[in-house]
């Protein structure tokens, strides 16, 4: 029997079961690296990486190469350091709501080509600069909400965002929006506007035009958008201001207000004229009253 064993041949080693041993402990190795580098206060599960309420005063260092969601929200944080998202190309989501942000690092998303969800709302953002989001081209969603400081969003801050589709700018300090800033996102299909102090002025008609023709294609929260000036229009909704209401600011003058115009000048001239030649007999007749009066004391 021994025999007939020995003169069995030998299979060799079992290169392809071998190879798939060593992969499958690498992936194992890499997975594990990955899940120890999780920071602390935060849970990591699924390329999901929860930082929320943990009352953070900076963001947590040395994520998890993988991450495709983060949530840095319900924190006090008050800095994001730049380049800090540089390594995690993988990001999709991100969430930085309820923090003490007051600007954002320029290049911030440079690298985050992928992120299409980003969350900015109830912070301390006093503007949207030109470069905010600059090279972070799938973003398809942006809240900027209750971000009460927020006086300013630059006309080139969202260039270049084509496929972005839900923006919120409400309960914000915005007192005016520039068209240009709008003009350049022909995906957009949601815009929330209200709780702005809107100054519904001659600047506000532009935009008004656009909104009325994007109507049908965008969804805004007509209801909530009120004008807080000028004073004849205080409290009026945003939307419910016509042509008529901007009629004032195409007004153009006649050849009869120009001559009328002309006049008044003229009219007003030779009044200031007589005015000042009567002043300057006054003045002259006082002083030789006085100077009269001064020698006969003498």
């Amino acid at each position: 029997m021994g025999d007939t064993w020995a003169q069995l041949p030998w299979p060799g080693p079992p290169h392809s079961a071998l190879l798939l041993v060593f992969f499958l402990l690498a992936a194992g190795v890499m997975h594990s690296d990955a899940g120890a580098s999780c920071p602390v206060l935060c849970t990591c599960r699924n390329q999901v990486v929860d930082c929320s309420n943990q009352r953070l005063f900076s963001v947590p260092p040395d994520l998890p190469m993988d991450t495709r969601n983060l949530s840095l929200a319900h924190n006090r944080i008050a800095a994001v350091p730049p380049g800090y998202l540089t390594c995690y190309m993988e990001l999709r989501v991100l969430d930085l709501r309820n923090n003490s942000l007051m600007e954002l690092p320029p290049g911030l998303f440079l690298h985050a080509k992928r992120l299409a969800h980003l969350d900015l709302s109830y912070n301390n953002l006093s503007h949207v600069p030109a470069d905010m989001f600059r090279e972070a081209h799938g973003l398809v969603h942006i809240d900027l909400s209750h971000n009460p400081w927020l006086r300013r969003v630059h006309p080139q801050a969202f260039q270049g965002l084509v496929h972005l589709r839900d923006l919120d700018l409400s309960y914000g300090g915005l007192a005016f929006l520039s068209l240009e800033a709008l003009e350049g996102l022909p995906g957009l299909v949601t815009l929330q506007i209200g709780g702005n102090p809107w100054v519904c002025g001659c600047t506000m008609e532009p935009l008004l035009k656009w909104l009325r023709n994007r109507i049908q294609r965008c969804t805004a929260d007509s209801q909530l958008a009120e004008c807080r000036g000028p004073p004849e229009v205080e409290g009026a909704p945003l939307f419910s201001l016509t042509e008529e209401s901007f009629k004032a600011c195409h007004l153009t003058l006649t050849l009869d207000d120009y001559l009328f115009i002309a006049f008044v000048g003229f009219v007003v001239s030779i009044a200031s004229v007589a005015t000042n030649f009567l002043l300057g007999i006054t003045a002259n007749c006082c002083h030789r009253w006085s100077k009269a009066n001064e020698e006969e004391e003498i």
